[in-house]
């Protein structure tokens, strides 16, 4: 029988994804299965973007330009502007999702074998993209107990070798919510500077944060400009994750010219996506103080649910739509399996994620839980309620 590539074979399983199977089985028994487990917002898209992709009637769906649209890349300059990051349309490229972006990124800037440091827990798909490159993620633990603060300059340093490229963050953070400070950025700014390293950041959740606090961008770190990639996503910021629209930004000419080599590989982004996306960009103010409103009161009955179960415990994040909570139980993944084949309340389950995904340290993340607040609010409550009467009756509750 023909092999599987050895890349194939140490290809992980998507934590968010990997227990859908189970929930399929379980809605087939008439449970029904509220979804925490995945980041799609339940949000409308902005009609303004629909209707861009209704109304586009030219005869041809052609190719774009492997940069992606000018008249896109033009606009988002713009957005970007308004958002205190000075760039031009030739330090963007248009990808398929931030997904597609960071593939790019770690192509243009990594050789096999190399190292790329990130504090965990991380977003799980960016271990899938350095098996898909050859490169070696490097973890540097953060705590729950300070609500996965950026670990201390000397973890960092204490990391650093000959092998490492880059330092990269995503600022909010999945899976925690945390957002990082402009003075937290400049400690990995120093650490750049010091040992000529990229800093990348995957900020797609720029516009949601809380608790009167700003978002601040490695784009705005002076001095750098040549160091800093920018990745960035439509998906998370209009709710419209299927238009599979990302960016890769970057000021330095070299790095983007070779990540547009990558981009003429794949030929052009989604014409759809594009089109949808750059009307996207004329989405009125008030739809992001709406959902910010909506995301806000989301948050507060997630963490305060759990904060009120015994033995569990919950940061309160100021940042994207996810917490990663401590649960009294012994093995995440039994556990978010246990809940979708053994158990239901009033006919009801949840979906999570397993922690242990999104860390790549062996042992982390076991009494750990990623949840998103993507349902409304009312379905929210129910689904705390029903995560408070599972953990009364697991049989491996610590």
């Amino acid at each position: 029988m023909p092999k599987i590539s050895r890349k194939g074979n140490l290809m992980p399983e998507s934590p968010i994804r990997k227990l859908v199977p189970f929930a399929d089985a379980a809605k087939s028994r008439g449970v029904h299965v509220y979804h925490l487990n995945i980041g799609q917002p339940d949000i409308a898209t902005p009609k303004i973007a629909l209707d861009a992709i209704k109304n586009y009637n030219e005869p041809v769906i052609a190719y774009s330009h492997s940069a992606g649209n000018l008249s896109y890349r033009e606009k988002l300059v713009k957005y970007y502007e308004a958002n205190n990051i000075d760039i031009g349309p030739d330090d963007i490229i248009v990808t398929t999702g931030a997904s597609e972006a960071l593939i790019f990124t770690i192509q243009s800037i990594m050789n096999p074998g190399e190292e790329i440091i990130i504090p965990e827990p991380f977003y799980a798909n960016y271990l899938g993209f350095s098996v898909n490159a050859g490169v070696n993620i490097v973890p540097i633990p953060s705590s729950i107990e300070s609500g996965f603060a950026l670990p201390p300059i000397h973890e960092f340093e204490n990391r650093i070798t000959e092998k490492t490229r880059a330092i990269m963050v995503c600022n909010p953070n999945n899976p925690t919510g945390y957002l990082y400070s402009k003075e937290e950025l400049e400690i990995l700014k120093k650490l750049a500077l010091k040992y000529d390293l990229y800093l990348i950041a995957d900020e797609v959740y720029r516009e949601f944060v809380y608790d009167g606090k700003e978002h601040f961008s490695i784009m705005n770190l002076e001095g750098l400009e040549q160091n800093t990639i920018l990745i960035d996503s439509v998906s998370k910021r209009y709710s419209a994750c299927g238009f599979r629209i990302g960016m890769m930004i970057s000021k330095n000419k070299e790095l983007m010219a070779t990540a547009l080599k990558f981009a003429q590989a794949r030929l052009s982004p989604p014409t759809y996506g594009q089109i949808g996306g750059e009307a996207a960009l004329d989405t009125p103010p008030s739809y992001f103080v709406d959902v910010l409103d909506e995301y806000l009161s989301r948050r507060n009955i997630v963490v305060e649910s759990i904060n009120n179960i015994e033995g569990s415990y919950c940061p309160n994040p100021s940042g994207a739509f996810y917490v990663v909570a401590q649960l009294p139980i012994d093995n995440s993944d039994r556990f978010c399996k246990w809940l979708l084949e053994d158990f239901s309340y009033d006919n009801k389950t949840v979906m999570m994620a397993p922690a242990t995904g999104f860390y790549s340290s062996k042992g982390k993340g076991e009494n750990e839980v990623r949840i998103s607040y993507v349902l409304n609010v009312e379905d929210l409550k129910e689904s705390m309620k029903v995560l408070k009467e599972a953990l009364k009756v697991y049989p491996e509750k610590v």
